[in-house]
């Protein structure tokens, strides 16, 4: 009374086999894929070390020597007769000199999430490399307030993956090393405003001719505008209408992020703002060449 023993099938033999087959070969491209991804992870950590030991120390940042125009007055000292700047003029301010509304007018137009970030932004990064990706080169950005600062102090504007990682390794340490203050005081006195204008004092006193600490609301915003880009933004240039609009832009993120009030924010979209004249020839040239 024992159970008869059926042999398989050729059909059934074969099934067997392909199935075993196709187990096979899913294990070997599991893996592969597993190994090259580890190969692609030990690249990718060995690419960061030669980055980092090929990057200035975040140190020197306080120590490097920012180049500052040299301002000739006369007698009383409130009168500038000529500014010797090499082709770039920047005067250094510290935190406490730069308004409130200058600080907001800026995060709010280049980096909302400044104070809460990390200091780096993974969905603008990931969106910028799909971006890229898709056009075949560098099209968009996606950096922050520190990540500019890392390109403007140490790198440079050069578009490519390499000098973004850079760029993103020094956001990482600057993030370490300094305060949300330090952070914006120095890229405030670091990022272009104009073809030769470097930091906020220097802009201040070239398009409204006061002190960065004198700035109005509807002035601050203007400034906050230009740094995406410098010299089509410049407000002697053709773009006047477009930095205008761009500055409007900045008073409403301003508003919508609650940096400023409904009435605050109406009078400052109405207010006009007037330019200093462009060029300022020198004063007194015999006693400024002199002390040249």
């Amino acid at each position: 009374g024992g159970a008869m023993h059926i042999p398989p099938t050729t059909d059934e033999r074969m099934k067997k086999k392909g199935g075993e087959r196709k187990k096979h070969v899913i294990r070997r491209m599991f893996f592969a894929a597993l190994l090259l991804f580890f190969i692609g992870l030990a690249l990718f950590g060995v690419t960061v070390l030669v980055l980092v030991r090929n990057l200035p120390s975040v140190g020197q940042i306080t120590s490097r020597r920012v180049e500052e125009s040299t301002k000739i007055f006369d007698r009383t000292g409130a009168e500038l007769l000529y500014e010797i700047s090499g082709g770039a003029k920047r005067t250094v301010i510290p935190f406490e000199d730069i308004p409130q509304y200058v600080k907001d007018a800026t995060i709010a137009i280049e980096d909302e999430n400044f104070y809460e970030g990390p200091g780096f932004d993974w969905r603008a990064i990931v969106r910028a490399f799909w971006e890229n990706l898709i056009h075949g080169r560098i099209v968009m950005g996606g950096s922050t307030i520190t990540q500019q600062l890392a390109k403007k102090a140490f790198l440079t504007d050069r578009q490519t993956i390499g000098r973004k990682l850079k760029e993103l390794i020094l956001a990482v340490q600057l993030s370490r090393h300094y305060s949300k203050g330090q952070i914006l005081t120095f890229y405030l006195n670091e990022i272009p405003y104009g073809p030769t204008l470097y930091g906020l004092e220097a802009a201040s006193e070239a398009y409204f001719n006061k002190h960065a600490k004198d700035l109005t609301l509807p002035e601050a915003a203007l400034l906050a505008a230009i740094p995406q880009a410098p010299s089509y933004y410049f407000p002697y240039g053709n773009h006047v209408k477009e930095l205008i609009g761009r500055k409007q832009y900045v008073l409403k993120r301003m508003r919508a992020l609650g940096k400023i009030d409904d009435q605050e924010l109406a009078a400052a979209l109405e207010a006009e703002l007037s330019f200093a004249p462009q060029t300022r020839g020198i004063r007194a040239p015999h006693f400024v060449i002199a002390v040249q």
